[in-house]
């Protein structure tokens, strides 16, 4: 079904795979010409024509980029606007979308969501945006449907920004890397590599987007093959695909790490883009004729089964058949495993009581949002619905279209009659179930849902107060076989039903009603509305010629989720107040690692008020006398060296792109991280821009909780680009470590130096 060939490979015209240089034939090396240069070939992918288009740089192994438009919704978008205008911006230079897509239920917290909506209203049309009212449209629906375009590049501050599929390189990041943007300044990274996903066959009746997308993530996500790199889609098997088939693999590739995507387009695409009155922004992406790939992925759709990601993540797939076949094996290394997820007793994931005389039973369906809320999917859904019944059991099921224009749609052809008749539930665009902030299941329920993630410490688990959500991803088309099941669970291949897929028309006056669309009008005289919890970002210290950091978290889990290191859900009602949300940080993970790193910081906020720190806090005394042994500190002022908390990790930052999974660290006082790993390019980028040093380490034993860790010439190493950076471990006797920075550019080296990018612009203006 997949094959995996990780080397670099030929494609001539798109279909023809060369798996390595010396199996050219005489034929096609005649047809190539004497002048192909294999080297020269590696220019003939689509992403690199693109990402070449959008390069200021002049130099080929240092990328520049600037983006055609920018989005962000209502958990990033107030934060981003902030550092942006305390940076110097006065307008918008680019589009800049926001919709209000996940704080869009109003009740928690009082008034601070509705707050959040209001500024940014007044932000689009005191700076030129455009502005998306709540449960009109969640943010990747809205941006594919009115903004993406064949060959444009668009960034968004939300990790599932992804529309490969219409042509369009778009890449989440962290909020830090959009306010960039918008001071104009460029994305600055290294040419990502480019892998090729060479699709054939067809999919069989029943198996969806989702069942490809689970089996793609099964396959590349542990072995890291597309870790920040660009996947490329190409082959017989992309114009089988209709176009929001495409969509909800293309919105999934963020589960595989990759940094963006890019699909070869046709005439689907081409209906896609006239169907929404946009035939201009439409164009043909294809290989030249003769591209290298850094590696080559071939799926065969036609033998894709119908799957499931069970918790706790999109990696953890299996087809539904195997797991109906073998349920209490694999269940019970799921609850096996959990015990080192969860480390407290009193968390108990309870699989096997789903399974009651040899079926497993389910409490709930879910389709939602960018990737199940799309048109295709609910028509599917309710041609196995139809006439059915969800039963009157504990078994529920809800919908929610992506976008009001798809909603009208489905209320117009009748497709929302039909599931409301079998007894689901038609909910407006939302993206709240998606992290915890809608449709929460039960204390161990076990919730199948068509969305993006299924992450422990999300979907509305609370492990601290032994609450625990599980969520398994599947298909709609499976979804709703389960729930005319009562529950029972089922794969839509064992069901008999004819699919009758219908027309969309696009009804754009939605937009034109309600969406505010400032781009090029901004008026400096419209005041921002500022509701009382929007605050303001706190001052950052600049970084000191030598730090000390306290190691105060200490995670050896394999991954390390943004869930994790900052919580979803009904925190999220608090992202416009920094020092707020800061309360939660680790709040699921280490519940005393805010009260330990506020501590570490009272050191450090001692030392800017010029006092010595040693002299006032016992606990640093003897940190002091034992770096004084160390030959050239033995005359070490402590009013000169920064005091800063750090935590450990083995691979922290999967999942979200938002900021706060670094800034609330910050905002506590944090000078680094250490890993042996970055999960992602964006985490790592929000260590940066927020002024936290991104330390490797090899090993985890090097370093405990508690530790405290004299890093000298800390300064001097970053700006001479040194890889290899000396540390040494306070204990009796100090312990010398190796610790690296990895690739920075440098204007990375002249962030960190600044205490944060906020800092460094301020120096700038």
């Amino acid at each position: 079904m997949i094959k995996i060939f990780d080397q670099e490979v030929l494609v001539l015209d798109g279909r023809k795979i060369i798996y390595d240089r010396d199996s050219i034939s005489d034929d096609e090396k005649e047809r190539l010409g004497e002048s192909f240069c294999w080297e020269d070939a590696k220019k003939g992918t689509i992403a690199y024509t693109i990402i070449q288009d959008h390069n200021y740089s002049d130099d080929a192994d240092n990328l520049r980029l600037k983006f055609d438009s920018i989005t962000a919704h209502d958990i990033t978008c107030v934060g981003i606007i902030q550092t942006a205008s305390t940076s110097g911006m006065t307008k918008f230079p680019l589009p800049y979308v926001m919709t209000n897509c996940h704080n869009s239920l109003c009740a928690v917290g009082g008034t601070i969501n509705e707050d959040d909506h209001k500024f940014a209203l007044s932000a689009a049309k005191k700076f030129g945006g455009i502005y998306v009212p709540p449960n009109l449209a969640v943010i990747h629906s809205y941006n594919r449907e009115m903004t993406a375009r064949c060959g444009d590049m668009v960034l968004g501050s939300d990790s599932h920004t992804r529309y490969g599929s219409l042509g369009t390189m778009a890449v989440g990041e962290g909020g830090g890397e959009l306010a960039k943007q918008l001071l104009q300044q460029t994305y600055d990274l290294k040419p990502p590599g480019t892998v090729a996903i060479y699709l054939t066959g067809k999919p069989n009746p029943g198996v969806g987007p989702q069942d490809v997308a689970l089996t793609l993530i099964k396959a590349v996500y542990d072995n890291g093959l597309v870790k920040n790199k660009v996947m490329e889609f190409i082959g017989e098997g992309v114009l089988s695909l209709p176009i929001e088939f495409r969509n909800g693999i293309d919105v999934m590739t963020t589960e595989t790490t990759c940094w963006s995507s890019i699909w070869e387009t046709d005439g689907e695409v081409k209906k896609y883009y006239e169907i929404h009155g946009r035939p201009d922004d439409y164009k043909k992406l294809y290989p030249e004729p003769a591209a290298v790939y850094d590696a080559i992925v071939e799926l065969d759709l036609s033998k894709v089964k119908p799957s499931i990601a069970l918790p706790f993540h999109p990696s953890n797939v299996f087809t539904i058949e195997d797991l109906k076949n073998n349920a209490k094996d694999i269940f019970a290394q799921i609850e096996a495993d959990s015990k080192k997820t969860f480390e407290s007793n009193d968390i108990k994931v309870d699989l096997m009581s789903k399974i009651k005389s040899g079926k497993i039973h389910v409490e709930q369906g879910i389709i939602v949002g960018c990737s199940g809320g799309t048109f295709d999917n609910i028509v599917a859904a309710a041609d196995i619905m139809r006439g059915k019944s969800t039963g009157n059991d504990s078994f529920t099921m809800s919908i929610y279209p992506g976008s009001q224009p798809v909603m009208m749609e489905l209320i117009k052809n009748g497709v929302a009659a039909d599931l409301m008749g079998a007894g689901a539930l038609i909910k407006p665009a939302f993206c709240g179930p998606c992290f915890g902030a809608g449709d929460t299941p039960g204390n161990n329920e076990l919730s199948i849902r068509h969305a993006t993630r299924n992450f422990p410490n999300r979907d509305g688990s609370q492990p601290t107060d032994n609450q625990i959500s599980m969520v398994a991803l599947m298909d709609a088309r499976s979804i709703a076989a389960t729930a005319i099941n009562g529950g029972i669970l089922t794969a839509s291949d064992e069901i008999d039903v004819e699919y009758k897929p219908k027309n969309y028309h696009f009804d754009k006056s939605i937009y034109e009603k309600r969406v505010y669309n400032g781009w090029q009008k901004a008026d400096e005289s419209v005041e921002l509305i500022l509701g009382p919890n929007i605050k303001p970002w706190p001052n950052f210290p600049e970084m000191t010629e030598s730090v000390i950091l306290k190691v105060v978290t200490h995670i050896t889990d394999p991954v390390t989720t943004t869930d994790e290191l900052i919580p979803s859900g009904e925190t999220s009602s608090y992202r416009s107040n920094p020092i707020r949300l800061a309360e939660f940080t680790l709040a699921r993970k280490d519940p005393d690692y805010v009260k330990n790193s506020k501590k570490v910081y009272e050191y450090e906020l001692s030392r800017e008020r010029g006092e010595d720190p040693s002299e006032k806090y016992d606990e640093l005394k003897d940190i002091y006398e034992v770096i004084r042994t160390i030959k050239g500190f033995e005359n070490l002022n402590p009013e000169e060296v920064g005091i800063g908390s750090t935590i450990y990790a083995n691979k922290p930052g999967d999942g979200s792109a938002r900021e706060q999974a670094a800034s609330c660290q910050r905002v506590l006082g944090a000078w680094a991280n250490i890993a042996k790993v970055y999960a992602t390019k964006r985490y790592r980028s929000n260590l940066i821009n927020w002024g936290i040093i991104p330390f490797l380490i090899e090993s985890e034993d090097l370093i405990s909780r508690e530790d405290y860790i004299f890093i000298p010439n800390i300064i001097g190493s970053i700006k001479s680009k040194n890889d290899s950076i000396k540390a040494y471990v306070i204990k009796d006797i100090p312990v010398e470590i190796e610790l690296s920075l990895g690739q920075l550019t440098d204007k990375e080296r002249e962030i960190l130096v600044s205490g944060s990018m906020i800092n460094y612009n301020k120096k700038g203006q």
